[in-house]
């Protein structure tokens, strides 16, 4: 019996290697990305002059990312190999979309260039929600907010390497630009992949051991979803709503503060531009520390003050709507709060999923509720400013907030009893 301690207690250690791993492999793709959302918009305007037309094509990663990703992650969780269940899917997929992703400033005519847009956002969003969905994998559930933590901040670090490759390639070659990119993306994933060796790893020996013990899994896509909506605890189902609400209003923000700064304050495109650098340091600072609270404290107490805080922040901006300076305090207090909810909304929804095996399709949940927030809550907002004034602006993120505030009431625990019931499971494993 003294001898099977010291193996529980490394099973429960937060896997700070695994964590920075698995980061890599986030900031791989959404590097990609960040650089696609940068440029692609201009090379379309090669050929378009319709805002509207560029608009609608590169929105349609969020539609494709819609359908694609939680089928993707359902397929994911039901593969077994010799690499793995996620690592085939980012093998296969990563050098074909960084394939078609170099091919962008180089198409001849405007159809081969949407056809390539359109080829590169389906292969990039079949492998986004496998990658992220290692980060929960390679964790026992009390420590995945810490490893969200860490991948949210790799995340966020793309946005400055996105500006670099702007800044200080694009000018010279748009096409080297792109090339970078996609190599960057490839040498991540290579040094994720050659490190990782899933195969091996603790995670994926438990799931094998579990479908040995329990049966392979054999609920279907659809048998997920209705789950979740005829669940009588609503909890699953409200932390989505609570996703699509509160990530909306933070959408909102980062989408309309650049004219709100020309409209409002009367700065220019530049210095507008400018508004949401605070935040984001602000949001690189304070997440990991939260996220140490969070797995600590509780996740649903900490994502509640954050929102507290997110609509203070942005209460503070509304009272003095005609003030720079109170813009930028505001929203960089909005930042820190949000980065309480963003540390945790992946991690509730990981930690209340039925089973381990059904990791990759609630990533792909997750994605879709935050693509519909991104969507939906700057229309909204958008809409309410139009019968308004842009003064408002604040004002109906705060209220947007807060409903979202009120959604995470509903959320009635943070751990499925199935997954509990799994990791006793591990453990015992683990200590024999």
């Amino acid at each position: 019996m003294t001898t099977a301690q010291p193996a529980r207690s490394t099973q429960r250690r937060f896997q700070l290697r695994l964590a920075l791993l698995v980061a890599l492999g986030v900031f791989a793709q959404e590097s990609v990305w960040n650089f696609h959302d940068s440029q692609t918009p201009v090379t379309l305007a090669e050929y378009t002059t319709s805002v509207a037309l560029i608009g609608l094509i590169m929105g349609l990663d969020n539609i494709i990312g819609i359908v694609v990703q939680p089928l993707m992650g359902f397929f994911s969780d039901r593969f077994r190999g010799r690499w793995g269940r996620r690592t085939p899917f980012i093998v296969v997929g990563a050098p074909i979309a960084a394939l078609l992703f170099v091919l962008i400033p180089l198409a001849p005519t405007f159809p081969i260039l949407i056809a390539i847009i359109v080829l590169f956002s389906l292969t990039a969003n079949s492998f986004k929600p496998i990658a992220e969905a290692l980060i929960a994998d390679q964790q026992v559930p009390e420590h995945r907010s810490k490893a969200n933590a860490v991948g949210r901040f790799a995340s966020g670090l793309t946005i400055i390497v996105s500006a670099l490759l702007s800044l200080f390639v694009v000018d010279e070659s748009v096409e080297l630009a792109y090339v970078i990119s996609a190599v960057v993306m490839i040498v991540c994933f290579a040094i994720l992949l050659i490190s990782l060796k899933e195969s091996r790893t603790v995670a994926y020996r438990a799931v094998v051991d579990e479908d040995k013990e329990l049966g392979r899994e054999t609920t279907g896509f659809f048998g997920v979803l209705k789950d979740i909506v005829t669940d009588r605890d609503r909890s699953r189902l409200v932390m989505i709503l609570a996703v699509i609400v509160t990530w909306g209003a933070w959408a909102a923000v980062r989408a309309l503060l650049t004219l709100y700064g020309v409209e409002q304050l009367g700065l220019s495109r530049g210095e507008a531009g400018g508004l949401t650098l605070p935040a984001s340091v602000a949001f690189l600072l304070v997440i990991i520390p939260l996220a140490i609270l969070s797995d600590r404290f509780g996740r649903r107490r900490v994502m509640r003050i954050g929102i507290i805080v997110f609509a203070i922040g942005t209460l503070s901006a509304f009272a003095f709507s005609g003030s720079t300076t109170a813009t930028l305090v505001g929203i960089l207090i909005a930042a820190a709060g949000f980065a309480g909810f963003a540390a945790n909304a992946a991690v509730m929804l990981w930690n209340l999923a039925p089973s381990q095996r059904l990791i990759g399709v609630y990533t792909g949940i997750f994605a879709v509720a935050q693509a519909i927030g991104s969507s939906a809550g700057p229309a909204a907002v958008g809409g309410l400013v139009d019968a308004t004034d842009w003064s408002f602006l604040m004002l109906f993120v705060a209220v947007l907030s807060l409903l979202g505030l009120l959604l995470t009431f509903g959320v009635r625990r943070e751990y499925s009893d199935e997954q509990l019931a799994e990791q006793k499971f591990t453990d015992a494993e683990s200590a024999g």
